[in-house]
């Protein structure tokens, strides 16, 4: 039995994918020890965990994304997370195809078949200069799969593959951030609502953090010898000097009839719309992720609203959700005839000083300060890597599972 003074108090501030996921791996740790270890994740959401990006991104799993030593790192911790845990059925995870659509959308104003708008262009003859030859494309002229059968053929200028089909997979993240939070929890983890307001040191050591009920508005300051701040664009407010942008992202779910087959893939699009549409003659890039049972998730791209003081408040713009929707439904009768079950932003943190994220100990702050935050997009897809690296960190004393050097903390603070 291990002295009280070698006990470890781990906090994790932030109930995201980072954040849960990082204590499913401690757990798992060989050297996890409950008798002399406990883990405590501090969630600020008065509505549980997984309430920002970790709940509303598109749930892209890439072998192609970056950086590098995550990627290699989390793409097959995921393969082995989905077979350990039945991942297929308990968040979705599969492979799918990934690809780069390029063609013209329709206008469609939701509830009218077509508008008056698509008259007027049917009288344009705009492709006329292209020829008899332009008729007679074949799919594998314009490089549309046989099953991609949800895109209009005739709207498609061309589509290419962008990886392998190993290469690229998904997950549903509400449910994958949620299981891992319930496989810890099984293991000890425990969970508490409570706005984080300080994080305390004592002689350039952590000792604790001090957090407000969302309810009662009671201060509670629990002890620790590691705090994890894995807060996404939150974690500013902790530690200011942290270069850490935030971006609101917009996305929309859409469930399409159950008689029309959505077969999987993820798109990168770009879509030329007439100079007639109220879009004018802009080529907006939305992005679509199909899910299991014809759910369909689409986003597009982002803006700048400030961040407001928690997850809870995050606003919604539900004129640029519904944007989003008539671009996607502008190349297909299949997501046109959708139903429309969510709209939703959230903010993806962005380190400010170059693309990579921050993984690694904050000496220069304080001993046992642990930073993981700045993941951007790839969040989801880069969990398992950062949850395994940071989970050594502590218990090992070293992360020893890849060189992340480059994602120090120390390189920017």
């Amino acid at each position: 039995m291990s002295s009280s003074s070698d006990a470890r108090k781990i906090v994790i501030i932030g109930g995201g994918i980072i954040g849960c996921t990082t204590a499913y791996y401690l757990t798992e740790h060989p050297e996890f020890d409950p008798s002399n270890t406990t883990i405590t994740i501090v969630e600020a959401s008065a509505n549980g965990a997984a309430r920002g990006a970790s709940g509303k991104a598109g749930g892209l799993i890439a072998k192609w994304a970056y950086p590098k030593p995550l990627v290699n790192l989390s793409y097959p911790e995921h393969v082995r997370l989905a077979e350990k845990h039945n991942g297929v059925e308990r968040w979705g995870w599969r492979f799918i195809g990934c690809g780069n659509w390029e063609g013209r959308g329709e206008y469609y104003e939701g509830g009218k078949e077509e508008s008056s708008l698509s008259s007027k262009r049917k009288s344009l003859e705009k492709t006329v200069g292209l020829g008899a030859d332009w008729k007679r494309r074949t799919r594998k002229d314009i490089g549309l799969p046989d099953d991609l059968t949800w895109v209009r053929e005739e709207l498609t200028d061309s589509y290419s593959s962008m990886a392998p089909q190993d290469h690229t997979a998904q997950v549903q993240p509400y449910l994958f951030t949620t299981s891992m939070l319930q496989l810890a929890q099984e293991k000890g983890v425990q969970y508490v609502t409570g706005k984080v307001t300080n994080i305390n040191i004592e002689q350039q050591s952590v000792t604790g953090v001090t957090y407000t009920d969302p309810v009662s508005t009671k201060s509670t300051t629990i002890s620790a010898t590691h705090i994890i701040l894995a807060a996404g664009p939150w974690s500013t407010t902790l530690i200011p000097s942290l270069p850490i942008n935030a971006t609101r992202a917009h996305s929309i779910v859409v469930r399409a009839d159950p008689s029309v087959t959505i077969s999987p893939y993820v798109l990168f699009t770009e879509v030329t719309f007439p100079s007639e549409s109220p879009f004018g003659s802009q080529s907006p890039s939305p992005e679509i992720y199909v899910r299991p049972k014809n759910e369909v998730y689409c986003c597009g791209t982002g803006d700048n609203v400030p961040l407001p003081e928690t997850v809870d408040e995050v606003g919604v713009d539900e004129a640029i959700c519904d944007t989003l929707w008539q671009y996607v439904a502008g190349f297909s009768n299949e997501l046109r005839g959708a139903k429309i079950e969510t709209k939703q932003a959230c903010y993806l943190p962005t380190v400010s000083a170059g693309g990579d994220p921050i993984v690694g100990e904050a000496t220069s702050i304080a001993k046992g300060l642990i930073i993981a935050t700045g993941h951007t997009c790839w969040g989801i897809s880069n969990a398992p890597g950062t949850a395994k690296a940071i989970s050594e960190l502590i218990l090992d004393g070293k992360i020893q599972c890849a060189d992340l050097d480059s994602l120090s903390p120390e390189r920017l603070l």
